[in-house]
């Protein structure tokens, strides 16, 4: 059974601050993988950075079937993230969605240098571009920050599931994690 996304944003918070503590208790043992068998309820899904760094089951302390993440560099809403965070919101019932961007962030700093990264890699930057153009700063963290508030936007715009969604309850929440000392700032 889900829950409300008010609960769940408070069990981020306090999932992070235990992190920040080093007081986490994310495990992953048989009595929990067995649990999980027949299915899974996430409280909240996390569309993170694919950076080796940036791990949000740790970050928010969460075991597994506790949040359902999504990783890919820049932390943008491409059509398979999406069609994957719609797949949680319409059959997982999942109300809170975080959208964490993260400090030194390597997509954002090849967007910010543009150039000609090949197709793919061109691509994906082309998604961070609208925040580079928004940001009032070049500055690498703060278009990292826009990027996240953006992407937000870009979720709803983007997926009528996942609008309809916000009408009834679904919050999306703009995310800033700081590698420096693991505190995650809610934008």
């Amino acid at each position: 059974m889900s829950i409300s996304a008010k609960e769940a944003l408070d069990k981020i918070k306090i999932g992070n601050e235990q992190y920040v503590q080093d007081k986490e208790h994310v495990g992953t043992d048989k009595k929990i993988r067995e649990s999980l068998i027949t299915g899974q309820d996430p409280y909240a899904i996390v569309l993170s950075c694919a950076d080796s760094r940036v791990v949000p089951e740790s970050i928010f302390d969460a075991n597994a079937g506790e949040i359902f993440v999504l990783r890919v560099a820049g932390n943008i809403a491409n059509t398979s993230t999406i069609a994957s965070i719609e797949y949680a919101v319409a059959h997982l019932g999942t109300k809170l969605i975080i959208v964490l961007g993260h400090e030194s962030c390597g997509a954002v700093t090849a967007a910010l240098a543009g150039g000609d990264n090949g197709y793919n890699l061109n691509h994906l930057c082309s998604h961070i571009v609208p925040a580079i153009a928004a940001s009032e700063s070049s500055e690498v963290n703060d278009v990292v920050r826009m990027n996240a508030k953006l992407t937000c936007n870009d979720l709803v715009n983007r997926s009528s599931i996942i609008g309809d969604a916000v009408k009834n309850g679904l919050e999306i929440v703009p995310a800033y994690y700081n590698l420096s000392n693991g505190k995650v700032d809610i934008l």
